[in-house]
């Protein structure tokens, strides 16, 4: 996507692989949308760190962010003996993989990266082709967003109010985003809708991240409180909701996201509101059985008891407002079961949640 800082409008992915130092380079998402600035993780260490930090968040950027890093430590190693790169790889996957737990993408990617690699002969072959599947699986992730764009276009009509949660935008993917490609697609078609993005509390990624983007794009839209989602859909001023997921369970149709959106999905239900979960493929997982398998990350006491924002002198800064004495539960996801969603949209289309399973071969299902 373009984005304007100081002036200048330029074209950006956020992740890529710098080739000649053997490094990742991201947009620091924390700092959005106060400053941007790009940083470069210099090993696979650094680049899981950066997963785990939030420096770069979201399905499919940590799935590409995984696929480049694991690309980058197979690179790393020096040598030619296939068994100690093959054991040198098996901790480069473990570093990145619990880097966060719950979403599924970075395992995804970095499976396919592993399948590419068992094509190689040598240490040096095995090299070359995690690179190139890295690069295919980050292209890849692009592709699926255009396609969702297409295909969930038909969902918004002239006029709509739309509620996203959390960013599931190209901040979340390699570019495009998933909630938000039905969105740049419609704006390209000429059509005119207004969007209300969730806070998204605590980490307020809706309110930093999401509204950024849909200003960057001039898109109408409004940040709301987390809680006034169900005032104005009882007024009837939310006509649509798109979120996108971390995992999405291909037996059972049951979705991981961001927490806050089963609440948000419990509401829609409640007033007849179509409900939508856009994904790339990347997304699914055909393993387990039940929503509640799915592992969820239970993130740092701070980000509830305070906020980061900027202060009067531009300062980056953290501020606490909760009681000194308080202590905290978060939980950084939540499950939405099947039966509340309206449908999962996909690069190949748009499927009820239950009958991911049937189409199992279609939507890329290894068996």
């Amino acid at each position: 996507m373009n984005v304007t800082f100081r002036g200048r409008t330029e074209s950006y992915r956020t992740v890529s692989f710098d080739a000649s130092n053997n490094s990742v380079r991201l947009i620091e998402q924390r700092l959005l949308p106060h400053e941007f600035k790009l940083v470069t993780t210099k090993n696979f260490r650094e680049t899981a760190r950066a997963i785990s930090g939030m420096v770069v968040r979201g399905a499919g950027a940590i799935g590409a962010t995984a696929a480049y890093g694991l690309a980058q430590g197979a690179l790393a190693f020096r040598g030619r003996d296939l068994k100690k790169f093959s054991r040198h790889v098996n901790i480069v996957c473990h570093t990145l993989a619990t880097a966060r737990p719950t979403a599924v993408d970075p395992v995804n990617a970095m499976n396919d990266i592993r399948r590419a690699m068992s094509g190689g002969a040598t240490v040096a072959e095995q090299q070359s082709l995690a690179q190139a599947a890295a690069e295919a699986f980050a292209n890849e992730d692009v592709a699926h967003c255009e396609a969702i764009g297409r295909h969930g276009v038909k969902l918004i009509r002239q006029g709509m109010n739309i509620l996203t949660h959390c960013n599931a935008g190209w901040l979340a993917f390699v570019d495009i985003g998933t909630a938000t490609g039905p969105l740049y697609a419609a704006q390209a078609r000429g059509k005119k809708f207004h969007v209300f993005c969730d806070e998204t509390r605590p980490r307020s990624q809706g309110a930093s991240l999401t509204a950024w983007e849909l200003a960057q794009q001039n898109i109408s839209h409004q940040i709301i409180a987390d809680n006034a989602a169900g005032h104005l859909m009882q007024r009837g001023q939310v006509n649509l909701v798109i979120v996108g997921s971390d995992r999405v369970l291909g037996r059972t149709g049951d979705v991981a996201n961001k927490i806050g959106t089963y609440t948000k999905a419990v509401l829609a239900a409640r007033h007849k509101i179509p409900f939508y979960v856009a994904i790339p493929l990347s997304t699914i997982d055909w393993k387990l059985k039940h929503g509640f398998d799915i592992p969820i990350e239970d993130r740092d006491e701070s980000e509830v008891l305070g906020a980061w924002g900027i202060n009067a002198s531009g300062q980056r800064q953290y501020i606490r407002v909760a009681n000194p004495t308080s202590g905290v539960r978060n939980p950084g996801f939540d499950v939405t079961p099947a039966e509340l969603i309206t449908g999962i949209i996909t690069p190949l289309g748009i499927f009820p949640p239950k009958e991911l399973w049937q189409h199992r071969q279609r939507l890329g299902i290894n068996e």
